[in-house]
């Protein structure tokens, strides 16, 4: 049985900043893209981050590009997403999802975790 729990979601001030982790469980982690997405009330789920599965590229939302970063340890069979200069705008809740392909799209994704809740003050 795969599960993706999610954790280091919180209230923040604006500026400040948050680790998320994602550790997986039931699958083979090093074979498997890994996805962060977002879904702020009333709006649809979005595309946050993704690093595939063999390389130490990574790509990133335009909004996000310079203060969030997406890393894996497969030792640890975790991802994370180290998230910086914060907005109000970046109140979510964030989910990891793994997947085949580094995609921004939801749909290439097979597994998703129950998300955590990100609070952004002003």
């Amino acid at each position: 049985q795969v599960q993706l729990v999610e954790s280091g979601g919180g209230l923040v001030q604006a500026g400040g900043s948050l680790r998320l982790s994602c550790e997986a469980s039931g699958l083979t982690f090093s074979a498997y893209a890994m996805g962060w997405f977002r879904q702020a009330p009333g709006k649809e789920r979005e595309f946050v981050a993704t690093i595939p599965w063999g390389s130490p590229n990574t790509y990133y939302e335009d909004s996000v590009k310079g203060r969030f970063t997406i890393s894996r340890d497969n030792a640890k069979n975790t991802v994370y997403l180290q998230m910086n200069s914060l907005k109000p705008e970046d109140t979510a809740v964030y989910s990891c999802a793994a997947g085949f392909t580094a995609s921004r799209r939801t749909t290439d994704y097979r597994y998703w975790g129950q998300g955590t809740q990100v609070t952004v003050s002003t």
